[in-house]
């Protein structure tokens, strides 16, 4: 799993692999961040964890290969980008080609990039939600493999409505992770199915 900040993503994993039904494991934690919540939450979780930095390779080229090279020790089955703030190379992406999925608080294809919350309320939308992808070289442009809505009220600023997302986005990624784990993922152009 890719982490950049708290973890949040990364706890609702981590707390539904204690159901034997769910079918999958966090089996590494990376993050660009070496201060990032969410490797003392692996760590508590007694998982592995690993820091790669982009500021200590010469090019993000160089960093892409390097961040390909220390997930690829763990082997796994699906790489989990969930609130990892970097965009991932061509050279990661060609490594774990349709096994990378992200997700994002907002129904993709609209409001795409780091301020699809702020984005969606700006633009005056009643429904806004969460999005589960397979990510591709553009920026939140991945075939989506699932999506759930979230009203906006009137009420709402950026960070309650980003709450409200991020409540709903752990669940649907959880739900995502434990399907793909127990099943297959069936990607046919832009359509993609759940074993």
């Amino acid at each position: 799993m890719l982490v950049s900040g708290g973890g949040s993503n990364l706890a609702a994993l981590l707390a539904a692999r204690s159901d034997p039904a769910f079918g999958a494991r966090v089996v590494g934690v990376l993050s660009d961040d070496p201060g990032a919540g969410g490797l003392d939450l692996a760590r508590a979780a007694g998982v592995a964890t690993v820091v790669v930095r982009p500021a200590d390779f010469a090019d993000r080229a160089a960093w892409d290969v390097a961040l390909a090279a220390a997930v690829g020790v763990f082997s796994p089955t699906l790489v989990v980008s969930a609130g990892f703030m970097r965009i991932l190379g061509a050279s990661f992406l060609a490594r774990f080609a349709g096994r990378v999925i992200n997700t994002h608080p907002a129904l993709l294809p609209a409001f795409p990039g780091a301020h699809g919350v702020r984005d969606a309320l700006a633009y005056g939308v009643r429904v806004t939600g969460c999005t589960v992808h397979l990510v591709d070289e553009g920026v939140d442009t991945g075939p989506i493999i699932a999506q759930r809505a979230v009203e906006v009220l009137a009420a709402d600023d950026e960070a309650s409505l980003h709450e409200r997302i991020k409540t709903v986005e752990r669940a649907l990624l959880v739900d995502v992770v434990g399907r793909v784990a127990r099943g297959a993922l069936t990607v046919e152009g832009r359509h993609v199915r759940l074993g």
